[in-house]
């Protein structure tokens, strides 16, 4: 017995030897991606969109649009196998002063920045913050006391696009021009909505080399285009001085009945996903490790937590496929969180 308790003490002296963020290592070995929605009204929502989030677009605002449930502004991402710690937003500013952070991608890339400048202010509301387009396509958030930018960059297919006269939008699977403006400590890439759209616009080309190709499955398209920019990735991003993250598959709910009066989340295994695999495939054939924020089984299930036709446009409009804010971008951030203090 008296051994036993040596070695309990012994053991306990280790685990307090052993620095926090080795925990967080070994909290990152959880799948965040599996899991379930539960109600929280203690805790969440983690901010209040329109009291805390001035400069909140209007489209993610859903109860500023009139939404009337609540329900959906509650819910917590409980991963199966851990808990997500909480989000610290002033830890997050210390950890990253002087720092930058920058998303590239489409629409639902704006949703998860969006998501995470309403945070970080929420977390300092006294301190000042800039926001600033510097051009079309890039918008910047800055907190000057701790001189954190959090930058999005619009860019919907990664690879390079190109408007032609008479031939329409060409989309050059294999050339990446625009990948000098990617700079940042931190990176989050996001890509795939833009590619599902395809078939419904009759002015759009591929084009790999010299070849153009008219007919094209939107699925090997992306497929081609997301493995151009992982060997761009491979080539030009020092791992040891930049993290490079992908933001993945955030799942829309067009299909069957839609999105609207839709007030809580769906239960139970979800169908694969496209285009899920291919991400997959792509990111374990990179010679850098890039850490891969599965979003899609948490999104299929929150089909309750899209702005619907409380979008500001008026109710003819319903949004399946972004996201209300404070909602389920939310919790993209707080993995996010987890993850990058682990990395």
């Amino acid at each position: 017995m008296a051994f036993y308790f040596r070695l309990c003490a012994l053991v306990f002296a280790v685990l307090l030897s052993v620095p926090s963020s080795l925990y967080l290592v070994q909290a990152n070995a959880c799948d965040f991606s599996r899991g379930n929605w539960v109600l929280d009204h203690s805790h969440y929502p983690l901010y209040n969109a329109s009291r805390d989030c001035p400069f909140i677009v209007r489209g993610f605002n859903c109860l500023r649009n009139g939404r009337p449930d609540r329900d959906y502004l509650n819910y917590r991402w409980k991963p199966s196998g851990c808990d997500l710690p909480r989000f610290d937003g002033v830890n997050f500013l210390e950890r990253y002063k002087g720092k930058k952070i920058m998303f590239v991608g489409d629409s639902i890339s704006n949703n998860m920045w969006q998501s995470l400048t309403c945070l970080l202010h929420n977390a300092v509301p006294e301190s000042s913050y800039a926001l600033s387009t510097p051009t079309k396509q890039l918008s910047v958030f800055t907190i000057p006391e701790f001189d954190v930018s959090v930058m999005w960059l619009k860019n919907g297919f990664l690879v390079d696009v190109v408007h032609d006269k008479e031939k329409g939008r060409i989309v050059k699977l294999d050339s990446m021009k625009s990948g000098y403006m990617w700079k940042g400590d931190v990176l989050i890439f996001n890509t795939y909505h833009w590619w599902t759209h395809l078939k419904e616009s009759e002015t759009v080309q591929f084009q790999v080399g010299n070849e153009t190709i008219k007919e094209m499955d939107p699925m090997e398209a992306f497929k081609i285009g997301l493995t151009t920019w992982s060997k761009w990735i491979d080539a030009n991003i020092d791992p040891s001085k930049t993290k490079v993250l992908f933001q993945g598959i955030a799942a829309s709910h067009y299909e069957g009945k839609g999105c609207l009066n839709e007030t809580q989340p769906e239960e139970g295994p979800q169908a694969p996903y496209p285009g899920v695999e291919i991400v997959k495939n792509v990111l374990s054939s990179m010679s850098h490790p890039v850490y891969l924020l599965d979003i899609t089984f948490l999104t299929q299930l929150r089909i309750d937590g899209h702005p619907s036709i409380y979008t500001g446009k008026g109710t003819s409009y319903e949004d399946c496929s972004h996201w209300c804010l404070s909602g389920a971008p939310d919790a993209w951030n707080e993995i996010l969180y987890a993850v990058l203090l682990g990395l």
